[in-house]
């Protein structure tokens, strides 16, 4: 794919970008006052929902295209570039039609790719810039898919939103961020600009902070933070809108970081710790090779007596005791439970192979 970085935009924009604006356009007056404000904390892009996809009917789904004006208004009165979802060809069309400067395209089309495509199609023979969020579910292939099918058509100004993934589990986030996948992302498509929605991610204002400096630590490309005058009684998503006044306080007390250092003292103390690193990880993989070779010597010892590979009480026991030395050794349970399950699921599917494999050996 060929991807423009955002300087090559055409926009002035420049690394790291933040977008912010009210979840939805509700009336012309709030949205302009808002984007004023928004402004003097030195933002040039803004951003509002037209058409909101909503998750069941009967909510606000948005003004439509009534609202495009009012963002014509805002680009007239502050300069401001304005930005907005789309969902399907007659948005492209209308959006177009204002002098809408950015696109992006919502995670629950994202998900289709029928959606994108006929989206993609309405792009053909346009050079705006169009930002793709994640699709609801964590599936890595559909995202690169969406953005390939914007390519295709010939957009190169091309971006990915990062707004985090729905989940049965109830955790604190609305989305569970799942940051290893927007980092593939970007290790499979480097040249793409990243932007972290934590709006999404959070569900609620009291963490935006919190979830925002740890994409900049992650080195996204900027932020796109959902900022309304009077978030209380937001028409749409209230618990995760910011004041201005809060999104600048956000904005200055965010720590940027610089990407490496010349220091030469800084770059041979850091080789010496990551070949230390290295022959950890080396050790790592040895005692993994280790513990599997003993876990298919009790698959065929297991075989032999004719004993079921997974037995409840043993794993019972593993899970409490894994547990414990986690704690004592000041590692995160969490973490550990979670790593030692992927090792223990590949070592159920090794002793599985070796119980249906009448050679007894273990690919």
């Amino acid at each position: 794919m060929k991807i423009e970085n955002l300087e090559g935009w055409g926009l002035g924009l420049k690394k790291p970008l933040v977008i912010a604006g009210p979840c939805s356009a509700e009336t012309e007056e709030q949205l302009l006052d808002t984007c004023q404000q928004i402004k003097e904390l030195g933002i040039t892009v803004t951003r509002a929902g037209v058409w909101k996809p909503r998750t069941r009917p009967n909510n606000f789904e948005g003004i439509g295209t009534d609202a495009l004006k009012w963002a014509q208004t805002v680009k007239k009165e502050t300069g401001m570039y304005f930005s907005t979802e789309v969902g399907n060809p007659k948005h492209v069309e209308e959006a177009l039609k204002h002098d809408i400067d950015i696109l992006w395209i919502g995670a629950r089309s994202t998900v289709n790719p029928f959606t994108v495509q006929e989206i993609a199609e309405s792009l053909r023979g346009t050079d705006i810039p169009v930002l793709v969020k994640n699709p609801i579910n964590p599936d890595l292939a559909l995202w690169i898919g969406a953005l390939e099918r914007i390519s295709n058509v010939g957009i190169t100004k091309l971006g990915a939103i990062h707004r985090g993934f729905s989940s049965f589990q109830q955790t604190r986030f609305r989305n569970l961020p799942m940051w290893q996948i927007a980092i593939e992302l970007k290790n499979q498509l480097p040249q793409i600009p990243l932007i972290c929605d934590p709006s999404h991610i959070c569900g609620s204002r009291e963490i935006i902070f919190e979830v925002s400096q740890k994409a900049i630590d992650l080195d996204y490309d900027g932020l796109m933070i959902e900022t309304h005058r009077d978030p209380d009684n937001a028409w749409s998503d209230a618990k995760q809108q910011v004041t201005p006044t809060s999104l600048g306080n956000i904005l200055k007390n965010l720590k940027y970081r610089k990407p490496t250092s010349e220091d030469i003292e800084f770059i041979t103390h850091l080789e010496e710790l990551r070949e230390q690193i290295d022959h950890l990880d080396k050790d790592l993989y040895e005692t993994i090779a280790a513990r599997m070779k003993i876990v298919d010597e009790i698959g065929f010892y297991k075989k032999r007596n004719n004993v079921t590979v997974f037995q409840k009480n043993r794993w019972k026991e593993i899970s409490e005791s894994r547990k414990e030395w986690a704690e004592k050794l000041n590692l995160n349970p969490d973490f550990m439970a979670e790593l030692f399950k992927v090792i223990h699921d590949a070592s159920i599917r090794r002793q599985e192979y070796i119980m249906n494999n009448p050679l007894e050996k273990v690919q």
